[in-house]
């Protein structure tokens, strides 16, 4: 890609990563699994990094309470679909971009439709069931993922880490994760994004550590107890799952 040719808006980051990996941005498939906080963080920052073709996967709406932390909620928001909101605004960074949205529930029936042709996963889902088992049908299928653990009650961004799901520590959410992928033989090889703060409510860990029975998780929009929240984790918690999707691209 000459200079001349570059795509708009995106001089700077063909500075930093040259023509060749703009183009390898450009041409990677990548999947948002849930739009709430964490993801529209991530999938915000991919679409400034160059990604052109999204799979965006989530059925919820904005309501008030997602004002102190989700990017897409906003007082004009409010009742509409995040799934719109997210292809709108990253059809506006970026009009060449490729997305397929799918107002969806993930749910084992339906990965061979929403995972195929993925290169990479980015799993921000809030619901265990699905979230387990997405992340098990993306290693099946050798498709790269990175997943979200526990968010919520953690304030400092200087404390989230990116590392194998192996080495969490300290999130109850995760502990019932690798649990999960452990009886279906995943006990390495998925990335996981985490925080080393203890969530600042004790009540917190009570919460996650809850086990859900699996018929009652794949209840689409099931009311959960409220966590506790902010911005800064969460927004943490996206900007690094997309890092890590843009790192392995140029690598």
């Amino acid at each position: 890609m000459s200079p001349t040719k570059q795509k708009p808006g995106f001089s700077r980051l063909s500075m930093l990563v040259g023509d060749a990996g703009l183009e390898k941005l450009a041409s990677a498939r990548v999947g948002i699994f849930g739009l709430g906080a964490v993801g529209s963080f991530a999938a915000e920052a991919l679409a400034r990094s160059g990604i052109e073709h999204f799979r965006l996967v989530d059925f919820d709406s904005v309501r008030p309470s997602n004002l102190n932390r989700q990017l897409l909620a906003l007082h004009s928001t409010m009742g509409k679909d995040k799934i719109d909101l997210a292809a709108g605004r990253i059809t506006d960074i970026n009009p060449l971009a490729d997305i397929d949205a799918r107002k969806a529930f993930f749910h084992v029936e339906e990965a061979e439709e929403l995972l195929e042709g993925l290169d990479f996963v980015v799993d921000a889902i809030d619901s265990l069931n699905p979230k387990v088992m997405l992340i098990a049908e993306s290693v099946k299928r050798k498709i790269k993922v990175v997943s979200s653990m526990g968010a919520a009650g953690r304030l400092n961004p200087g404390l989230v880490r990116v590392t194998d799901i192996s080495e969490v520590r300290g999130c109850p959410l995760s502990f019932l994760v690798r649990k999960r992928i452990h009886r279906l033989g995943i006990h390495e090889g998925v990335t996981a994004v985490w925080s080393e703060e203890k969530a600042s409510i004790p009540a917190l860990d009570d919460a996650e550590m809850q086990d859900e029975n699996e018929s009652e998780s794949y209840e689409r929009g099931r009311k959960r107890r409220p966590l506790p929240s902010s911005i800064f984790g969460p927004a943490a918690f996206g900007l690094a799952a997309a890092h890590w999707v843009v790192s392995n691209i140029l690598a």
